[in-house]
């Protein structure tokens, strides 16, 4: 019971503080407007993609006639735990996109650029998960695809996770 009421204790004190302080600041227009800008900002926020760009220059490079290499191509439908492993192992094969262009000079260059750059800061930025489930496969024991089916399965995949 002392922690009850230590609860209304304190609850009290922000309850004054909140009424005097928030209300009052809702009295006026200026108040009003800094409320509602609050109140949307974070929705908005949250709302993008932070893989957007990379889902662009995916759109980008996808009909490439330059590009013909066999990459690791992840399972689309692996398991939730397998999440990051899966993407790390899509940016790591675009690694290998990127070698083939500046070698070939591919037109395309840029964009695939553009996707290893994008996607390993978001990586490195936000780390998806930390764990890393035994199950998870390596990259190199996914089958080896074309660079047609590689790219749509970067693209269902990348869809996901901006779900």
């Amino acid at each position: 019971q002392k922690t009850h009421l230590k609860s209304i204790c304190l609850q009290y004190p922000l309850y004054l503080l909140l009424n005097s302080h928030l209300f009052c600041l809702l009295k006026n227009e200026k108040g009003l407007i800094i409320f509602f800008l609050c109140a949307y900002v974070p929705k908005t926020a949250a709302g993008h993609c932070k893989w957007a760009e990379v889902l662009k220059d995916l759109e980008q490079i996808k009909t490439s006639k330059d590009i013909d290499v066999s990459l690791y191509t992840a399972n689309t439908d692996e398991d939730v735990k397998c999440r990051e492993p899966v993407i790390r192992c899509f940016f790591l094969e675009t690694k290998v996109i990127l070698q083939e262009c500046l070698i070939k000079n591919c037109s395309k260059t840029q964009d695939v650029l553009n996707i290893w750059k994008n996607g390993n800061a978001s990586l490195e930025n936000n780390k998806l998960n930390s764990t890393r489930s035994a199950k998870c496969k390596e990259c190199e024991e996914y089958e080896e695809k074309n660079f047609t089916e590689f790219i749509q399965s970067f693209v269902k995949v990348i869809q996901k996770e901006c779900k």
